[in-house]
């Protein structure tokens, strides 16, 4: 090797990774090796799942492309890389991501046994979101002009839709679905869709209808520990979603639109039937002499100064967040009637020009308000599932079209970014393998897991006491 080469060599082993992010870690010999180890461990939790030997040999390839340090984590850079110019090898990992007839929701199912194995608590939260895949031409699947989050604004682009479990151990992806918008199953669509192998029996479903799909999943499986959802006002929004997820027995805690309606005091309610003039009534309806709901930001123009408290959230890699927050019980407006109550929570930030969030909660009356406070800012999970999963392991760095292709490249960034995860526990400096971590005074105790990394220190927002909810919540008195 040229001198030239060997030094060529070196400075793209001290590149940094695609993210830009600088390692946490300095990483022995030793360090690497038992890490590599711990590669051919973890894969072989799944090798089972994989009926052919080769479909095994390139799920643990493609992973280790998805782990190198290349910036352009697709087929051929990686298949180069690994294997070197071997025009059968690029074939056949193409073959294994966009057309390999292997399933990924077995695997899928058993990263989320691994996921409550290493991460599970009984109070884990969690959270829905939605992220896009800018994208040229009409001929992927399910890519359409829509909102796309990455890029801010109207683009052509796929829309996913994802789970991450967030603990204080850590967090990670658990469940993913591709949003197919209507104009795909249109008849003028039918083309394409056959191209693309999307299934025939699929129907439409909204974003909100993916999520509760995977969380009812969840629930039903019983395997991964989580009391609480959260999620943005893309999914707040929708009072059926909210519905639902409350029958699941879950708390949800979503951030909604500011013109979200609600009473302060549940209203009477006209059943159906003959009222004392006209013609009888077919559904129940508010009483006419009952107040009008109120919007989101009404009810907070009415809050004395003396419910707002200062509260320090945590807000991830950004770090603690000072805000102001007020609480109070309403009754929202589900249908034009009236729904189940709940919290609502009212947040803003410091400074002239304050940035205001609200949310709803179905969390019990004795909730501690400062426990609902740290879940306003416990959304940076899947932020930064979703930003390490596209800057780290190439998430968004596929090139395939079909349905199958989408849903195992999805699949194999969630073993990667799993992977990492596991080995981010296994090197924190701060996690003797002899301790279980205290429970804090949260209503339940966090469940035990088969882990050997524990961490021996709490963030502030794991702290909560029944003693800082206010009795009660002070409103200005004006006219409706």
């Amino acid at each position: 090797m040229s001198l030239k080469t060997k030094r060529t060599t070196r400075r793209a082993s001290r590149r940094p990774p695609a993210s830009g992010r600088k390692p946490t870690y300095r990483f022995s010999a030793r360090d690497v090796m038992m890490t590599a180890d711990e590669l051919q461990t973890f894969h072989r939790e799944f090798q089972p799942l994989l009926q052919r030997r080769e479909q095994q040999r390139w799920s643990l390839l493609y992973l280790c492309g998805q782990l190198s340090n290349l910036e352009r984590k697709t087929i051929e850079p990686m298949a180069l890389a690994l294997i070197g110019a071997d025009p059968n090898a690029i074939r056949g990992m193409q073959q294994f991501i966009g057309q390999g007839e292997w399933e990924s929701q077995p695997l899928m199912i058993h990263a989320q046994d691994l996921v409550s194995r290493w991460l599970g608590e009984s109070d884990g939260v969690v959270i829905v979101d939605g992220s896009g895949f800018p994208k040229e031409g009409r001929h992927s699947v399910g890519v359409a002009r829509q909102y796309c989050g990455h890029l801010g604004k109207i683009a052509n682009c796929q829309e996913g839709v994802f789970l991450v479990y967030a603990s204080r151990s850590g967090y990670a992806f658990l469940d993913e679905r591709l949003y197919l918008p209507e104009e795909w199953f249109r008849d003028d669509s039918r083309q394409r869709s056959k191209a693309c192998g999307i299934p025939q029996e699929l129907a439409f479903q909204t974003e909100a209808q993916l999520g509760l799909e995977m969380i009812a999943a969840l629930v039903q499986r019983g395997v991964v520990p989580f009391r609480w959802v959260t999620c943005d006002e893309s999914y707040g929004k929708n009072p059926a979603f909210l519905k639902e997820i409350a029958a699941l027995g879950k708390w949800y805690l979503a951030e909604v639109p500011s013109d979200t309606r609600a009473w302060l005091r549940t209203p009477g309610i006209e059943p159906a039937g003959r009222g004392s003039m006209g013609r009888p009534r077919l559904y129940p309806r508010v009483k006419r002499t009952a107040p009008r709901p109120l919007e989101m930001r009404e009810l907070m123009a009415r809050l004395l100064s003396q419910v707002w408290q200062r509260r320090v959230i945590q807000e991830g890699s950004k770090g603690p967040l000072v805000v102001e927050m007020a609480f109070m019980r309403v009754t929202p407006v589900c249908d034009e009637m009236p729904g189940a109550q709940c919290w609502a929570i009212f947040r803003r930030s410091l400074g002239r020009q304050p940035e205001t969030k609200f949310y709803l909660s179905n969390a019990p009356v004795d909730c501690p308000p400062a426990e609902l406070a740290c879940l306003t800012g416990r959304r940076w999970p899947v932020e930064t599932a979703l930003e390490e999963g596209k800057g780290e392991v190439g998430l968004d760095h596929f090139e395939t079209r079909t349905w199958q292709g989408w849903h195992h490249h999805m699949l194999q960034s969630f073993l990667a970014h799993l992977f990492l995860m596991r080995i981010r526990l296994l090197f924190q400096k701060k996690a003797p393998p002899s301790r279980q971590p205290r429970p804090v005074n949260w209503q339940h105790a966090p469940s035990k897991t088969s882990s050997n990394v524990y961490l021996t220190s709490r963030p502030s927002w794991a702290t909560a006491n029944v003693a800082t909810m206010p009795p009660i919540v002070l409103i200005a008195s004006k006219p409706d």
